[in-house]
């Protein structure tokens, strides 16, 4: 992987973010609806979305795994606190 210039890396990085706490935020959502519905078709959608969701934000890890580089096995104090705050 070629490196990065600091600002492209640092855009990338706010992106990223920026997806993470979306996903958050809607995985929230869907969670409290699991199960509410009396229909079983609204709930099997909802767990599908939710579920969906939750791949995504597996995805989106992997993707930040990829940023941060193999010989610095610490990650950017950035990315770790955003991934905190979701709980990732």
């Amino acid at each position: 992987m070629m490196a990065m210039e600091p600002d492209y890396a640092h855009g990338r990085r706010d992106g990223l973010r920026l997806a993470l706490s979306i996903l958050a935020a809607e995985e929230a959502k869907w969670s409290a609806l699991l199960g509410e519905s009396r229909s079983w078709r609204t709930n099997v959608t909802r767990e599908a979305r939710h579920k969906t969701l939750q791949v995504a934000q597996r995805r989106l890890r992997t993707a930040l795994n990829r940023l941060t580089s193999k010989s610095d096995q610490a990650m950017d104090p950035e990315v770790a606190s955003a991934l905190e705050a979701i709980g990732l």
